[in-house]
């Protein structure tokens, strides 16, 4: 099943819920896309890595928008934005802990016989590749930055 039935079917449940927070998520994950499909204008349904891109970088909006609400003590607009992570992540493929992440990105610079932080772009590359979808950008950044200094 796509990713566009599943969100339609979870839109259902939703509705029926009257889970207002699930709903705003799924509908914001519909528009996305109806937006993609339409911005190339084939109209076809999209691959399941671009659909997981697609909810990744939603996901990353709201943390991000979460992360300035509490720095602005302002915890009522927080909350939504983190109970709307928590229906999308639903969408994602388990996440990888930091442990899996670290050995992963190790091999890659075994690999690619990286040797300090000017060679952070080669290695963030092939690993951001490898764990598409399975580790956030900016933990996997980290990681490196780590393993490389």
């Amino acid at each position: 099943m796509g990713l566009q039935q599943q969100v339609m079917d979870q839109m259902k449940v939703a509705m029926k819920a009257k889970d207002k927070v699930a709903l705003e998520a799924l509908r914001a994950i519909k528009s996305a896309l109806l937006l993609a499909q339409t911005e190339g204008g084939s109209g076809a349904e999209m691959d399941e890595d671009a659909g997981i891109q697609l909810v990744q970088k939603l996901v990353k909006q709201r943390r991000d928008s979460a992360a300035i609400f509490i720095e602005q003590n302002r915890n009522d607009l927080a909350e939504p934005e983190l109970a709307q992570i928590a229906v999308l992540e639903q969408f994602l493929p388990e996440q990888l802990s930091e442990e899996a992440i670290a050995e992963v990105v190790t091999e890659v610079i075994a690999e690619t016989g990286a040797a300090g932080m000017k060679d952070m772009g080669k290695v963030m590359g092939v690993v951001s590749k490898k764990l598409a979808g399975k580790a956030d950008g900016k933990t996997i950044s980290t990681i490196v930055k780590s393993k490389l200094a």
